[in-house]
């Protein structure tokens, strides 16, 4: 079978394309024929060697396919299966409180998507959702649930409260998505007026162009009358975390996901304690948080945004679109 193989140190001039052997599944394992992928930003970490791996990695953490073959003992899944996978296939339920549940991430610790076929667990797999193409599926095990988490298990979003995404990356888009759905006031952030526009269209209610405001938690309290916004899903970093801790309202929850622009500097503290707001660190979600997530999609419909697909030899060039975030929601890997 074909995959991609990440040479060391890394750097997208270092992924190749290779033939690899095919796996069978032992005893918990499934096999399934891969055939999408979605690129996250820590993928892109991982190919550009920010993120160091083991010589020959085949990378990509999200994948959707068809269960060709089962192990001994697996019970949940059957040949024909349509499935999509696990950022965490370790972590079935609870908090993210152990080593262990946040170990095996495809394409990272272990061989990932990037791959005609994959050989893993089944606890790294869960049902797509009813209708979903695979590469529309590929998009949700990191992006979509890390949204998921973010609003609806950490902050517990309610309808009514207001909620601010940063950007038009996929993390934002779902969480735009999701929050609507939830009965939400969203207040959306760019540095592009296009890019304003199509989250409009989509659904979020007012909007901020970061470039134009550059202390946008003021603009912020502006539009919700001094209140502040009750949910924020913070994935800029270091760099956009004081305004958030400025817009977020009293009480309020903010989502820490990306460090895009930074991984450490200074946090207002003072201001996020008379708040009496909380920051939540969010990586990912667990295997349960993902089946609510399906539940969700399939009761509501929501359809991911997707930009542009390559194919699986051209996923350099998948990158490198990442790399200009010109892009407008997921990209995807056809393999």
């Amino acid at each position: 079978m074909r995959a991609i193989k990440l040479k060391k140190p890394g750097g997208l001039d270092k992924l190749e394309i290779a033939n690899v052997d095919v796996i069978e599944p032992t005893a918990g394992e499934i096999r399934i024929r891969n055939h999408a992928s979605s690129l996250n930003f820590h993928d892109y970490v991982v190919a550009i060697g920010l993120l160091p791996v083991d010589d020959g990695r085949i990378p990509m953490s999200d994948g959707a396919g068809i269960v060709e073959a089962v192990g001994a003992g697996v019970t949940e899944f059957q040949p024909g299966d349509r499935v999509m996978s696990c950022f965490f296939p370790h972590w079935a339920d609870g908090r993210a409180d152990n080593l262990v549940k946040m170990s095996d991430v495809p394409g990272d610790m272990i061989d990932g998507f990037a791959s005609e076929v994959v050989t893993m667990s089944s606890s790294a797999f869960t049902r797509m959702p009813d209708g979903y193409s695979f590469e529309q599926a590929a998009t949700l095990p990191c992006a979509a649930a890390t949204a998921w988490r973010a609003l609806m298990v950490e902050a517990r979003v309610k309808p009514g409260d207001t909620v601010l995404v940063q950007g038009s990356g996929g993390v934002s888009v779902f969480a735009l998505q999701f929050a609507k759905a939830a009965g939400c006031h969203v207040i959306a952030t760019s540095s592009s007026q296009a890019k304003l526009e199509r989250l409009g269209e989509l659904g979020a209610d007012q909007f901020i162009n970061y470039r134009e405001v550059e202390k946008w938690g003021d603009k912020v309290l502006e539009i919700t009358g001094g209140k502040g916004a009750d949910v924020i899903v913070e994935v800029g970093g270091s760099g956009t975390l004081p305004q958030s801790v400025r817009a977020v309202a009293m009480g309020g929850h903010i989502s820490m996901i990306g460090v895009l622009t930074g991984v450490q500097g200074d946090v207002p503290t003072a201001e996020l304690f008379q708040k009496n707001a909380v920051i939540s660190g969010i990586t990912v979600g667990s295997r349960a948080n993902q089946e609510d997530m399906v539940r969700a999609i399939n009761a509501t419909g929501i359809l991911p945004v997707i930009d542009r697909s390559f194919a699986l030899e051209d996923l350099a060039e998948a990158f490198r679109l990442q790399e200009s975030q010109q892009h407008f929601g997921k990209i995807c890997l056809t393999v």
